[in-house]
């Protein structure tokens, strides 16, 4: 598994829980407000498993999780090896996701490698392809939904937003859809040099429309979040 990235302690990445973020190249999606182009392109110095595992070790007594991330780390046939790794070297693994390979998905659950899920609500099902650049099997995206919806282990759904993109109806759609899911996030959009389609040509939502779109849906879920 090719990881070309590394955040040495997040406070917010798993609830309750400080981890280390790994993230891995290449991703399936061209999602227009992507911030991490470097990694869908697999661009970045190769941080080998040789160098992570020793680092891992040394940090368990201040670190609980690993974040696997990406890119898409469900691409990497490495992936299970890697995880069952990182698991068994005594961390809660979590691990993000599009949704493209509930198979993979799936496999990593029954065997309780991953401990946590999130994975990336793109848009409502009929705006998919506009906003991810690609033809998309909606079938796994769905698939995916409700395997992590009848699971037992933690997860989340999460939404990126911006105007150009998804309209108040947009999400309104999307949270109709996941209603009774135990966790859902919308994150703002934030712009940067490093965004796929370049800089200045997304916007974030207002705040007080997020705080309005947080009053009509944050009953249909355990959690709620709006990342701002």
């Amino acid at each position: 598994m090719k990881i070309i990235g590394q955040e040495k302690a997040s406070f917010i990445d798993y609830p309750d829980k400080i981890s280390i973020l790994y993230f891995c190249s290449n991703c399936n999606m061209l999602c227009k407000y992507c911030h991490n182009y470097h990694l869908v392109k697999g661009k970045g110095k190769t941080i080998d498993h040789d160098e992570i595992f020793p680092f891992l070790k040394k940090r368990k007594k201040f670190v609980d999780a690993v974040c696997i991330s990406g890119g898409e780390p469900t691409l990497h046939e490495g992936l299970y090896d890697f995880a069952k790794r990182v698991k068994d070297t005594g961390y809660l693994v979590k691990l993000d996701t599009n949704g493209t390979n509930p198979n993979v998905v799936k496999k990593l659950i029954d065997e309780k490698i991953v401990d946590y899920v999130a994975m990336d609500i793109k848009a409502p099902f009929h705006k998919y392809e506009a906003v991810t650049g690609i033809k998309v099997n909606m079938e796994a995206i769905k698939e995916s939904i409700d395997l992590l919806k009848k699971s037992d282990i933690d997860y989340e759904f999460r939404t990126t937003v911006c105007k150009e993109l998804l309209t108040k109806e947009d999400i309104l759609e999307i949270a109709k859809y996941l209603k009774g899911s135990k966790r859902y996030s919308i994150q703002n959009f934030r712009d940067g040099e490093t965004v796929l389609v370049g800089e200045n040509k997304l916007h974030p939502y207002d705040i007080e429309k997020l705080e309005e779109i947080e009053k009509e849906i944050k009953g249909d879920f355990e959690i709620f979040k709006v990342r701002k």
